[in-house]
């Protein structure tokens, strides 16, 4: 192993002990807040823009994840799909897309919505998170608090994601998102973003169905589809959960 390669895997897992050790409160919290969507048969949506969707893509339809767990789908913000994909970063600061997605989505008030930005400045967390709690939904961001410190938000308010949720998560990422540098190199490199932002989101999974079980509440939980009786137990799961699962025809 090169000495760069661990390097970036010291960094990561300095991260990830960073958010266990300092988060742990604010992960509790959003437990709590997710256990109580689900055991009261609300549903939970996650959103993330560009590279952002991926955590929240992480907790859609998976393996041991909660089954009432919907994307958010921004068109053409959901990961790097779009043509060209620098239209993704443009779209993401045009007022009023997210809000119009959200007013056609399934979600009502009492239900649950995970907004996931690494920066929190641009126009459409911002304006998501804002939009969400005024229809009643509990919001919860993750982000990185050191980017407000840094850089000026891009909503006419001044307002960053953190600004506008019931519960932040703070994945204590550093402005640039890289954690390696070379000489030669003109950038820092070595992202970890998505790996801390889907721990985080995964940790809130993991301590709401243990909230769930101890309120005596069987978890909707989806096995893997590659071990015997996976694919029909999801099936069976999908079938029972259908008012609360909207990526399904």
């Amino acid at each position: 192993m090169t000495d760069l390669a661990g390097q970036y895997f010291d960094a990561a897992v300095s991260l990830l002990q960073r958010a266990r050790d300092e988060e742990g409160g604010n992960v509790e919290r959003a437990a709590e807040a997710l256990a109580e969507v689900v055991a009261d048969g609300r549903r939970v949506f996650a959103f993330g823009a560009g590279h952002s969707s991926l955590p929240a893509q992480d907790v859609v339809y998976r393996a041991g994840g909660l089954v009432p767990m919907n994307l958010l789908a921004v068109p053409g913000v959901t990961g790097v799909d779009v043509m060209p994909a620098p239209l993704s970063s443009a779209l993401e600061r045009v007022s009023g897309l997210a809000t119009a997605t959200l007013d056609a989505s399934p979600a009502v008030s009492g239900d649950l919505l995970f907004v996931i930005s690494l920066s929190g400045r641009n126009m459409m967390p911002v304006e998501l998170a804002a939009h969400a709690r005024e229809r009643g939904l509990t919001v919860i961001g993750l982000t990185s608090l050191a980017y407000p410190e840094a850089v000026s938000s891009r909503h006419p308010s001044g307002t960053y994601l953190k600004d506008h949720c019931d519960i932040v998560l703070d994945t204590k990422i550093a402005v640039g998102d890289g954690e390696l540098a070379v000489e030669g190199a003109p950038t820092t490199f070595g992202p970890v973003s998505t790996l801390v932002a889907s721990a985080l989101i995964q940790a809130v999974v993991a301590v709401a169905v243990g909230k769930l079980t101890d309120r005596g509440v069987t978890p909707p939980l989806f096995r893997s589809g590659n071990v015997d009786g996976g694919t029909e137990w999801n099936a069976r799961i999908l079938a029972e959960q259908a008012d609360r699962v909207f990526y399904t025809f």
